[in-house]
This record gives C-alpha cells, structure tokens and sequence, in this order.
C-alpha cells in the first residue's frame, strides 16, 4: 500500500469528515473508494471510446435489419 501527502481545502476537508462520520468509514476508505469510482468511470469511457472506433455502420444496419418489425408490448412502448 502506498502512502501519498493530500492537500485539501479546508471546506472540502469538512465535508469529507461528515460524510466519512456518517457513512461509518475512515476519511481514508471515504477517499480511496471515491479515487476508484471516478478511475472506473474514467476507463469505462475510454473503454467505450476505443471500442466504438472499431464500430461499423454498415454491420449494425445488417444486425438491425434482421430485427424483426413487431409492435412492442404494452410496458415496452414509449
């Protein structure tokens, strides 16, 4: 495990407190789960970015046109 020196504003560090407190976790755990969620979101979109450069227009119309044209079921429609 590493161990990194963080400065904070002093009204960022206030909320981070109370929210730790009432979440019943270290300001540590509070943090280190709140660097991951924003790392995931962060891959997740250049996972999507990179997998969308390999998309085909050309092969989604073909997949699509095998849908069959059906009305939808009353919970489905818009």
């Amino acid at each position: 495990m590493s161990t990194i020196s963080l400065r904070l504003p002093e009204s960022l560090h206030k909320r981070v407190r109370e929210l730790a407190k009432r979440e019943d976790v270290s300001i540590n755990q509070l943090i280190a789960t709140a660097l991951a969620e924003k790392l995931s979101a962060l891959m997740t979109v250049e996972y999507l970015e990179e997998r969308a450069k390999r998309g085909s227009r050309r092969k989604f119309e073909r997949a699509m046109s095998k849908v069959r044209d059906v009305k939808p079921e009353g919970r489905d429609a818009l």
